[in-house]
């Protein structure tokens, strides 16, 4: 990646905004806040090359506005949502390239959250914002269970060793959630240790990684005939299709307390 690394930002409660930095320049995925974006990048001496947006919600855009009274930069974001600072609007199959760092990355569109969120792919690196999380996935505000489904299915089709970066810190109560929805997995112990340590340091849990995803993640493993026994008592009825049982693993966690 000639150097990239990437860099989490903490903002608000538990949102992360991913800077991608080299010796000189940085580009920003999700900037939530303004504040502490520049603080980062005056610290290091960085010049802000490019923000990436992967949705609307104001905790991954209210901070185009305070970035771009500072730097004149170009601004990705999803085709589909109106995001009044994007100045390069993608969709599935487009590209976001960023000469300075040297990367570039395909676009998904992968609705469900929200109806146009997109992600960002490349480099072995996938920026999803609040579609895929670590165990978990974003709640269905504007789309169906079937286009969440779908979005998720289209994530689980990267390379295992694709590092994910998403947008808050909820690793901690999804991996409790999943337990419930797939006590017998015994991968979900050990990650749980793993986890629990890192936030005792108050470290980040991310990035995860496709491959963990597939094997700890419910929302990924909705053809799992244990998830679909716990999905149909928790939906009270049969369920024999995978959509069915996302769609009632989704509902279970909105209302899921440890």
């Amino acid at each position: 990646m000639n150097n990239v690394t990437v860099v989490p930002i903490p903002a608000f409660k538990d949102n992360y905004i991913w800077l991608m930095r080299n010796q000189r320049v940085a580009a920003v995925v999700d900037p939530g806040d303004a504040s502490p974006v520049l603080a980062y990048l005056r610290r290091e001496k960085l010049e802000l090359a490019a923000i990436l947006n992967t949705h609307h919600h104001a905790d991954h855009v209210g901070g185009n506005a305070g970035l771009l009274a500072e730097f004149r930069v170009p601004v990705y974001g999803p085709r589909n949502e109106s995001i009044p600072e994007v100045t390069n609007r993608l969709g599935e199959g487009d590209r976001a390239t960023l000469p300075s760092l040297g990367l570039e990355f395909k676009v998904l569109d992968i609705p469900g959250h929200t109806a146009g969120h997109i992600a960002y792919y490349g480099a072995n690196l996938l920026f999803c914002g609040d579609t895929l999380f670590a165990c978990g996935c974003g709640k269905l505000f504007e789309g169906t269970a079937q286009q969440m489904y779908a979005s998720l299915q289209k994530l689980a089709s990267l390379p295992d060793a694709t590092l994910v970066y998403c947008g808050h810190e909820y690793t901690l109560a999804n991996i409790a959630f999943a337990k419930a929805a797939e006590p017998q997995n015994t991968i979900l112990e050990k990650l749980e240790t793993k986890v629990r340590e890192l936030r005792d340091l108050n470290m980040p849990t991310l990035p995860s990684d496709i491959g963990l995803e597939k094997a700890t993640n419910p929302f990924l493993r909705c053809n799992n005939p244990g998830i679909a026994r716990n999905a149909s008592r928790a939906a009270g009825k049969k369920l024999t299709d995978p959509v069915s049982v996302f769609a009632a693993i989704r509902e279970w966690k909105n209302n899921f307390t440890i």
